[in-house]
Formats: C-alpha cells, sequence, structure tokens
C-alpha cells in the first residue's frame, strides 16, 4: 500500500497565494492534493484524517507549509566540500542542507584545474544520475582575474570553447549551469556555446562594462551570478553589468541574502526592479554552512570563518569574502523579518523561480498535485519544524 500523509491546520504557500487552514496529502513521493481540503483538491472521500494509520495524520496549526527550497548556487556546507571530489562527501553537503529545507540543489564547483575539474564532474554526475543533486554548476575557472574574489588567480583561464565543452562533456549531460566573464576572450563564442548544449550560461566573476554585459545576454547568457559580488559597482556615468543585468527581462538575478553581502536597501532595490520571478536567493554556502567558525578548504585555499563570514585566509586574496555560511533557512527569515519581503514574493525567489530557470519546474518547486513531496514545515518566527523530501522526513516535525 502506498503511505498516505495528511497534513492540515497550517497555513500553506500555493502558487496561487497563501491558504489558512490548508490541506496537503502525500501519497507516497508525490503531493496528491494542496488546498483547503474542499473542492477538486480534496483528498478523495474516506481518507478522513481519523481513518489514517500512526502519525500519517499530523496537525499544523500555527505553522507554515511552503515548498521545498532549490539552491542554484551552494559549494558546502556540514564541513564538507563538492570540490573535494568525493561521493561522501558530496552527500554530506546535500543532507547538511536538507536539514535547513533545501530540497534541490546543485552541486556548485570551485576555480581549478581543468583535469581536477573534469574528475570532481565525474563523480557528482553519479549522484545527479542516483537523484542526489540536481545537476552541476561551474564557477570558474573561466572568470576575470579583477574580480576572482575566494577563485585562485594562478588558476584562472580566458573562456577557450574547446575547454568549455571538456567540463560539460565530463558532466555527462548533468552541468546545468557555467559560471564565467564574458569579456574574456572567448567569451561571447563560450556563452553561444553552453546555450546551444542547454547549459546556463551565468554572467559572473567579471568586470564587464554594460556594453558587454548587454552583449553576452544577446549570446544566450540568462543568469547573473550573485548580482552585485564580483562585478564593477554601479555608478552614475559607468553602469557597468548591474543595471544590464537587472534590466533585462532574460536574465535571472542571484541573490545571496546573508546581511553581509548585500545591504538591505541593495537587496531591495533589486528585488522591487527584478521582482520575485526573477529573483533567485543562494545560499553560495562553503564548507562551514551550519558548522561553527574555523579555518576550512575551499577548492585549492584555505578560508577563515569568524562571527560567520567566511574569508581568504591568505595568499594575493587574503581578506575577500570567501562565498557564505549561509542555508536557505536563514535567507527566508531573513527576507521576511528584515527585508520586508511577503511570504509569496520569499517562497517564489527560494522555490518557483529557481527551479524553473533550472527547468524542473515540473516536478518542484511549488506545492501542486503531482509534483514531489518536497516540503518544509516552518513555525510562527519562520524556524524550521520539519522537512520533506520525496514523501520522507529529514525533519520530523516535534509538536507540542
Amino acid at each position: 500500500m502506498v503511505q498516505r500523509t495528511v497534513l492540515t491546520g497550517a497555513r500553506v504557500a500555493l502558487p496561487g497565494g497563501v491558504v489558512e487552514s490548508g490541506r496537503v496529502t502525500v501519497e507516497g513521493t508525490r503531493i496528491a492534493a494542496a488546498g483547503t481540503g474542499t473542492g477538486a483538491e480534496r483528498a478523495p472521500e474516506g481518507d478522513a484524517v481519523l481513518d489514517l494509520p500512526g502519525d500519517a495524520a499530523l496537525d499544523l496549526s500555527g505553522c507554515w507549509i511552503v515548498p521545498g527550497f532549490v539552491d542554484m548556487h551552494v559549494h558546502g556546507g556540514g564541513g564538507a566540500s563538492f570540490s573535494a571530489g568525493s561521493p561522501e562527501e558530496a552527500l554530506t553537503v546535500a543532507r547538511t542542507h536538507r536539514q535547513h529545507g533545501t530540497t534541490t540543489m546543485l552541486a556548485s564547483t570551485v576555480t581549478g584545474d581543468l583535469h581536477d575539474l573534469a574528475r570532481q564532474a565525474a563523480v557528482l554526475s553519479e549522484l545527479v544520475e542516483q537523484g542526489e543533486l540536481a545537476g552541476l554548476h561551474f564557477e570558474g575557472p573561466f572568470i576575470s582575474p579583477h574580480r576572482c574574489g575566494a577563485h585562485q588567480p594562478s588558476l584562472l583561464r580566458a573562456p577557450d570553447p574547446a575547454d568549455v565543452r571538456k567540463l560539460v562533456d565530463a558532466a555527462r549531460g548533468t552541468a546545468r549551469m557555467m559560471t564565467l566573464a564574458p569579456e574574456l576572450p572567448g567569451g561571447l563564442e563560450s556563452v553561444r556555446l553552453l546555450a546551444d548544449s542547454g547549459v546556463l550560461a551565468a554572467v559572473g566573476h567579471t568586470d564587464s562594462s554594460y556594453e558587454a554585459a548587454l552583449e553576452a545576454v544577446e549570446a544566450g547568457a540568462t543568469v547573473a551570478t550573485h548580482l552585485f559580488n564580483a562585478m564593477p559597482t554601479l555608478l552614475h556615468r559607468e553602469p557597468g553589468p548591474v543595471v544590464a543585468l537587472l534590466e533585462d527581462e532574460r536574465v535571472t538575478v542571484e541573490l545571496i541574502n546573508d546581511g553581509t553581502h548585500l545591504h538591505p536597501a541593495v537587496l531591495q532595490l533589486a528585488f522591487r526592479r527584478a521582482g520575485a520571478d526573477r529573483v533567485a536567493f543562494i545560499t553560495d554556502a562553503m564548507g562551514a554552512a551550519g558548522m561553527s567558525d574555523g579555518r576550512y578548504p575551499l577548492g585549492p585555499m584555505e578560508v577563515e570563518v569568524k562571527d560567520g563570514v567566511a574569508r581568504i585566509s591568505d595568499g594575493p586574496t587574503a581578506g575577500s569574502i570567501a562565498g557564505s555560511t549561509l542555508t536557505l533557512d536563514q535567507a527566508f527569515r531573513r527576507a521576511v523579518t528584515v527585508d520586508g519581503l511577503t511570504v509569496e514574493q520569499t517562497v517564489r525567489a527560494l522555490s518557483a523561480t529557481p527551479a524553473r530557470v533550472l527547468g524542473v519546474d515540473d516536478r518542484v518547486g511549488s506545492l501542486e498535485p503531482g509534483k514531489d513531496a518536497d516540503l518544509v514545515v516552518l513555525g510562527e518566527d519562520f524556524q524550521v519544524r520539519g522537512v520533506m523530501r520525496h514523501g520522507d522526513w529529514v525533519v520530523r516535525p516535534e509538536l507540542g
């Protein structure tokens, strides 16, 4: 028999808005119904809550039920890193972020030697095929030495299309996104190659001008990697890539909402201009996510985390912010309690929009019948109370 779980009493964030005292019915790994429990979305007669066995029925009154979060840019967590090229470390990263509500994620790599990146891709692609990850994101090495951030400068290179193709091929059909600087030699040709290959071309770690960024979009770039960070500052006579990427409706902009990477006023400005349908909140998390302060590897570099902020500890880029220690539940709380966003807007930026960008919105990103039973239960304070992935509790709600 297919296990059925009915969640009742919570505020449920549906594509059409929030439903008070809603109901979500899960059958096996899928959502069978979501709504008010009346009309077309009502669970079949005879499936009343009191008739269900054991803990298959949960009264979540006072809580929120939102779709599982989708992170399209994450490097590590739980003391582990995707760049280690180890299945065990990759699974540690995935499990760490699932505890915080991220049920779908890309594995983001860090600049390295092409051979080593290809080896990492081969390992990670197996986890994609097993359903643990949603795909691979190559961040570097095809980025600007002037905006390298936490990437090893000596390993950077121009985006030769032949090299870009090598990495895409190494991922065996699991590459979903690549970040590059389009102003570098071969940049626009590589953007076109990626677009033609069905891989998202993301503009990031770039020193490009406004005009060069527009050219990249015309060539097929559709994502801005952590907008504002690792790119020229917006100036009134030189708007740079920020304005070009914000104003084009074809571009989805990543934002790191941790209070360190972006001032709240800057985040709100970007959100008002792009809207929830073009904003994807990301973590850009490295290995210290979910961990305490200390020293952690980030690709070939070492990072020191102090007061939750990660910075390169030595070398020519010492002191540079090195990703984040953010988890998406923290980004959710900050969005609604600090940034003044509505729950509906936040849900789109954390789930629906990245799912659409990654081309997986037929399965995840919203609470709709037929989709994967990926959901997060939040308390009134927006702290995680429960996480379900594919119908199984990753974090089982503990109700008083």
